[in-house]
C-alpha cells in the first residue's frame, strides 16, 4: 500500500491536526516508509538526504506512543 496522506498512517487526531496547522499535508517518502512499521513497534533503520523528514518519521510514532500511555499520578506536593 502506498501512503499518500498523513491520515492514512492512522496517527492520533491531535497529531493530524498539528501537522495540518503547520502546513504538512503529505508524508515524504521516508516518512511513508518508516512510520507504519514504527507504529507497529518494529525497529526501523532509515536513510535519506538532509531535509526529507527523518526527524518527523522518528518522532511522530514516539509522540503517538506517549499520547497513549497512561499518566503516572503525581506525588504529594512538597512545597
Amino acid at each position: 500500500m502506498t501512503v499518500t496522506t498523513f491520515s492514512e498512517l492512522e496517527l492520533d487526531e491531535s497529531l493530524l491536526d498539528a501537522l495540518q496547522d503547520k502546513g504538512f499535508t503529505r508524508p515524504t517518502a521516508i516518512q511513508a516508509a518508516a512510520i507504519p512499521p514504527a507504529l507497529d513497534g518494529r525497529d526501523v533503520l532509515g536513510s535519506a538526504p538532509t531535509g526529507t523528514g527523518k526527524t518527523a518519521a522518528y518522532l511522530l510514532p514516539a509522540v503517538q506512543h506517549l499520547e497513549g500511555c497512561p499518566r503516572k499520578p503525581s506525588g504529594r506536593r512538597r512545597v
